[in-house]
C-alpha cells in the first residue's frame, strides 16, 4: 500500500525521534505539525499512528513501514554520496526525493549493488532489509569489501565500516580514507594492496571493514 509523500514523511520523522527519545513522549510540535494536518489523519485512519492528548507514536502496524522509510532513506544518501559524489552537506533534499521512488524492493537491489551498508554517509545505522537478512550477493554490485576483492580488482574507497577506535587510527595512519584509490594484489597469507606507490598488508578482519567502489575489473579474468 502507497502512501502520501507527506505522510511518509512524518513515519520518518516519527520514528527517528523514537529512536532517539526511547519511551519519552512525542508531541506533535516536536513534529512540527498540527492536529488538522492532511496527511497526518491518513496514518490515522491507516492505523500507522495512534494519538493522544497531543502525543503521537508507531502503531505496532505502522513502525515497520516507517523503518523501510527510513533505510531508504539512508541507502538514497549512500548512493548519492558513495556513488554520484553528491556533497553531503547538499545530500539531504535530494535524498528525500529519491527516498520516495526506492519502493516495491527497489531499495533491496541498490542495497545489494552498494554491498549492504550498515550506517550512512552521517553515521546513522541502517536499518537491515530482507536482502541484509539473506546475505544476498551480486555479480554486478558496484561496492563490496577489500575482503571480496579478486587480485586484480580495485577503485575508491567509500567508507570504513569499524566501531574499533584503534583499528580505525591505524587505517588512518596508512592514509585509507573516503576517496583514496586502492587495488589488491593478494589475498593469502595477508590481504595485500597498493595505493600510489605503497603497498600495503591487513589481515581478513581488516580488510573486511574497507569497502571499495569497483573501477577496475580483474585483471586476471
Amino acid at each position: 500500500m502507497e502512501i502520501s509523500d507527506e505522510a511518509e514523511e512524518i513515519l520518518e520523522a516519527l520514528w527517528t525521534f523514537t529512536q532517539k527519545k526511547g519511551s519519552q513522549p512525542i508531541s506533535l510540535r516536536d513534529l512540527e505539525i498540527d492536529k488538522g494536518d492532511k496527511a497526518l489523519h491518513e496514518l490515522l485512519n491507516l492505523e500507522f499512528i495512534a494519538l493522544s492528548k497531543g502525543h503521537v507514536w508507531l502503531t505496532s502496524k505502522g513502525e515497520p513501514i516507517a523503518e523501510n522509510i527510513v533505510r531508504r532513506h539512508r541507502l538514497a544518501e549512500c548512493l548519492l554520496v558513495y556513488v554520484l559524489n553528491t556533497k553531503i552537506n547538499v545530500v539531504e533534499e535530494p535524498a528525500c526525493r529519491l527516498e520516495h521512488i526506492l519502493r516495491n524492493g527497489i531499495e533491496d537491489s541498490v542495497c545489494v549493488l552498494l554491498g549492504h551498508p550498515k550506517i550512512c554517509p552521517h553515521g546513522n545505522p541502517i536499518p537491515p532489509g530482507r536482502c541484509c537478512l539473506e546475505n544476498r550477493e551480486k555479480a554486478s554490485r558496484i561496492v563490496s569489501s577489500l575482503s571480496d576483492l579478486k587480485p586484480g580488482q580495485g577503485g575508491k574507497v567509500v567508507y570504513i565500516r569499524s566501531d574499533h577506535p584503534g583499528k580505525l587510527r591505524k587505517l588512518m595512519a596508512m592514509g585509507i580514507l573516503p576517496g583514496v584509490s586502492i587495488t589488491l594484489i593478494q589475498r593469502f597469507p595477508s590481504y595485500v594492496f597498493q595505493t600510489g606507490q605503497t603497498q600495503f598488508a591487513v589481515d581478513k578482519e581488516i580488510a573486511e571493514k574497507i569497502f571499495i567502489l569497483i573501477t577496475r575489473k580483474n585483471m586476471e579474468s
